[in-house]
């Protein structure tokens, strides 16, 4: 999974074959239709009719949800649930502990249990946050509207998909469709793990954009819905640069696995914002004009191919403490930083291989995150491993003293561990070998239906040895398990580059200030503020936090004059080689108080600068795997 709008045991085994349009089960399928036509209002009416016994039964509500990583199925939003059977209303109960668990008492002699219930999706967005559906758009994950008996496997749950529209809004979907009737769809059978693994996307304003030529498979399709017409304008070069996307995976990893491929992106500013992976498709919401204003289509760019990637990393070779039976067995995220952080390393690289990046937006992009997690003083405390271990509690906590508390690290310090690792493998075989050859080898294979291969932290010392002897375990022990004082910036700096500041604006920041409208001191004074002059966080040992100054405090005036960006610049440039601080009068719960901070660094913004004696590996790692 990757938010959108900012950046960011036992041998392997194969543990599941789930993709297959039909399990193989001796009960019948649950039936189970979704109407939508209430999506502008962002509630959605499910009715499912569930095979029955008579006696005490459990059903259940899928909690620990795939690329969320957490139990973050959405509970809360479950309303108007009902149940009955043979046409007479049955009492249910919650269970006293397990608040997604329910009890029922199924009368003899009835054989199915119909329910009926409501998901509320304002609040909430394949995990994300933000509503699910606007007046034009909407988005189904159907781990939302589903329950299945207590105790069962994903895989030996059959359901019967359909649902009813709202008046002729077109969709997309990896779900195998069985017929469409005017404004209703009905899907082919398939397992609930297919299902929780299919969301559908529909909307006013649709475009299907075949990625793939005719005849050649698998089929790969770009299902775009927009909130306007005109955001639909997908260039021409951007359609060959996903092409290329879609060229380069193949190159990279040698295999597919999956019997088609859909790529559902969202275009809205009104639908929370999210990315999400699933075997067959990807769930990615990006700004509305995104196809249309340089900065955005910049900023998004890496979106799609990250989700994509997780086809490979994440869906088909899975951490095995992820490769759960169900939607009720917690979750162990140790290996999030393969799982997240390999697919953020490869998900970047593939937008620069495939043109949606340039080169130089790529370095901006790195040298962006690098210096974030350089100035990152929460590494002091806290190992990357338990931020990933964390991911439960990470996820929901907001922005201020986050550089203390670190947050999802596991993205951004994967990328610089991954590119670290590529720089090692191609020096240590002369630039024989590459991460390309670990990509190949350990999440190739055999071509075909999807399946989950789990692995373990062995797995991946053991594949990475294969492409290139070296000490492996040590390395991503230091880099994982322990504390540090500093970024792994090993991977730019045996890349023949170095993390440099200076004045001139990074690209990266310069677009994220523009369209956020906040002002990013984080390098020179040690905070950011948005245009209300509230301070976002404050980077513990920066000059802003010496001085006393918080993350939530508003900035009022810079040395007696009204706050703007400009003025804050002006004086920060003025202070520059000066004895003077800069000062900065501050409210704080309704009280005032002047801080002097004392900075004479000028401006400092991240960049890579190229070491002209050392070979260019970094240049290498982004030349393109096809022509």
């Amino acid at each position: 999974m990757r938010s959108a709008g900012v950046r960011w045991m036992c041998r392997s085994s194969v543990l599941s074959l789930f993709f297959l349009v039909a399990p193989s089960l001796t009960a019948q399928a649950i039936r189970l239709h979704v109407d939508l036509t209430d999506a502008p209002r962002n509630i959605y009416h499910a009715q499912l009719q569930i095979p029955a016994h008579a006696g005490e039964m459990s059903l259940v509500f899928p909690k620990w949800i795939p690329g969320n990583h957490r139990p973050s199925g959405p509970i809360g939003a479950l309303t108007g649930i009902q149940m009955e059977a043979g046409g007479h209303p049955l009492s249910w109960e919650r269970d006293a502990f397990e608040m997604y668990e329910f009890h029922v008492s199924v009368p003899a002699g009835v054989d199915t249990l119909n329910v009926s219930l409501d998901a509320l999706t304002s609040l909430d967005s394949a995990g994300a946050g933000g509503p699910a559906a606007s007046s034009n758009l909407l988005d189904l994950n159907w781990n939302a509207v589903v329950l299945y008996p207590k105790g069962a496997k994903s895989d030996d749950v059959s359901f019967t998909p359909s649902v009813t529209l709202p008046a002729g809004w077109k969709f997309g979907t990896a779900l195998p469709v069985a017929r469409t009737t005017g404004d209703d769809v009905e899907f082919a059978p398939v397992s609930l793990t297919t299902l929780v693994d299919s969301p559908l996307i529909a909307g006013v304003h649709y475009r299907k954009i075949e990625l793939t030529k005719s005849g050649v498979t698998p089929l790969h399709v770009m299902d775009v819905g927009a909130e306007a017409e005109p955001d639909l304008a997908m260039t021409s070069q951007d359609v060959v640069a996903y092409q290329k996307l879609v060229a380069e995976t193949g190159a990279l990893f040698g295999a597919r696995h999956y019997r088609q491929y859909h790529f559902l992106l969202t275009l809205s500013d009104q639908v929370g914002g999210h990315g999400l992976e699933h075997h067959e498709s990807n769930d990615s919401v990006a700004a509305e004009r995104t196809l249309l204003d340089p900065d955005l289509h910049m900023l998004y760019a890496g979106l799609v191919p990250h989700e994509f990637v997780h086809s490979w990393n994440g869906k088909y070779r899975r951490p095995s403490g992820l490769a759960t039976p169900n939607y009720q067995e917690p979750m162990i995220g140790d290996l999030l930083w393969v799982y997240e952080g390999l697919t953020e390393y490869l998900g970047n690289l593939l937008a620069a291989r495939s043109g949606l990046l340039t080169d130089e937006q790529y370095r901006e992009s790195l040298a962006e995150t690098a210096a974030s997690l350089d100035h990152r003083s929460g590494r002091k405390w806290r190992p990357l491993e338990d931020t990933a271990r964390s991911v439960q509690t990470l996820r929901m906590m907001g922005s201020p003293w986050q550089n203390w508390r670190r947050g999802l690290d596991y993205y951004p310090e994967g990328e610089l561990i991954w590119l670290e690792v590529d720089s090692i493998i191609r020096q240590q075989t002369h630039g024989q070998r590459s991460l390309n050859d670990f990509c190949r080898r350990f999440h190739g294979g055999e071509s075909g239906p999807p399946k989950v291969v789990s692995y373990t932290w062995d797995d991946v010392v053991r594949a990475l040895n294969d492409v290139a002897p070296y000490d492996w375990a040590n390395l991503l022990r230091e880099r994982v398990a322990a504390t540090s004082t500093h970024a792994p910036l090993g991977g730019i700096e045996r890349g023949g580059w170095k993390l440099v500041y200076n004045d001139k604006p990074n690209l990266f920041t310069q677009a994220e200030e523009k369209l956020a409208k906040f002002a990013d001191f984080s390098y020179s004074l040690g905070f950011a503020v948005g245009e209300d002059g509230k301070l976002d966080d404050v980077i513990v040992g920066s000059p802003a936090y010496q001085s006393g100054l918080g993350p939530g405090m508003k900035l009022v005036a810079v040395n007696g004059r009204k706050w703007s960006p400009p003025v804050l610049h002006a004086a920060l440039k003025a202070a520059q080689g000066s004895d003077q601080p800069i000062e900065l009068l501050v409210e704080n719960a309704q009280f005032f108080k002047t801080y002097s901070v004392v900075d004479h660094g000028g401006e400092k913004s991240p960049h890579l600068e190229r070491v002209p004696e050392q070979p260019d590996i970094l240049g290498d790692i982004l030349k393109p795997l096809t022509h």
